[in-house]
Formats: C-alpha cells, structure tokens, sequence
C-alpha cells in the first residue's frame, strides 16, 4: 500500500519530534546540577518548622555521595547516600570542588537523624547559591 507525499511528511515530522523530546527530557535528567530546586522545608514537618531539606541528586549508579567530617573530600567518611534520599541542610560554606570536575566549591553542612557532616552541593537539588543564600546562614 503506497502513502501520499504528505502523510509520509507527516510521519517523519512526527518521529523527529518524539526523538528531540526523548533526548530533551534524557538530557534534563542526566545533567545535574545545583539549579534544579531550592532548599523546602523537610518531609514530615509541621508548620513553622524552619527545617529545610534537599535531596541527592547526579550520582552516578553503584556510586554514592559521601557526607564529610569537613568540607573537603580528604575528610573522613561519615555517610554515604544514593539520588532520592533526604539530607536536613543547616547552612553552606566553600571548600574543595566537585568530584566531576565542574569547579563548584559549595559545601552543605547537612544531617540525618544519625549523622551530621558536609556534602558538596553539586550533588543536591537546593538550586545553588543564587536561590540558597538568601534562604541558608553561612557556617
């Protein structure tokens, strides 16, 4: 069965278009970065609680982020968290750059109900200094 010139046009049009809005959405979840959300009050808490969490994000599978005694990555290790989990996020500070190579200096000190210490910010979705610092006190 033969198809006319115009739906055949319209067929490929519609590929492409599913194909770029593939590889757009691929692109939006593969490309962490720090300006993705902004530090929101916890799970679980009530109002007027100032507590403000984020989540890990841009970890690589069969890898985690490492919570530090200090913000450098020769600290020691405290923790480890997979993307999705929820770290409290007390305030920010600068210290090494990213494991990834991006050059983004931005600690967290950041806590769990068993543990405290600092995360690169990178690798949480708190939408970077622009949209955390008016929000986050400097440690």
């Amino acid at each position: 069965m033969q198809t006319s010139r115009f739906l055949r046009s319209r067929a490929r049009s519609a590929s492409v278009a599913a194909a770029a809005a593939v590889l757009l959405a691929g692109a939006g979840v593969l490309a962490a970065s720090p300006a993705q959300a902004a530090p929101r009050p916890c799970p679980g808490a009530g109002p007027g609680d100032p507590a403000r969490c984020a989540q890990v994000i841009g970890i690589d599978p069969g890898s985690a982020l490492v919570m530090r005694t200090a913000p450098r990555y020769g600290a020691g290790a405290v923790a480890r968290y997979g993307n999705g989990q929820w770290l409290e996020v007390e305030c920010w500070t600068t210290g090494d750059p990213d494991a990834d190579g991006h050059g983004y200096r931005y600690w967290m000190r950041v806590s769990t109900a068993g543990a405290w210490g600092y995360v690169n910010d990178w690798y949480l979705d708190t939408g970077g200094p622009g949209t955390w610092k008016p929000i986050l006190p400097q440690c």
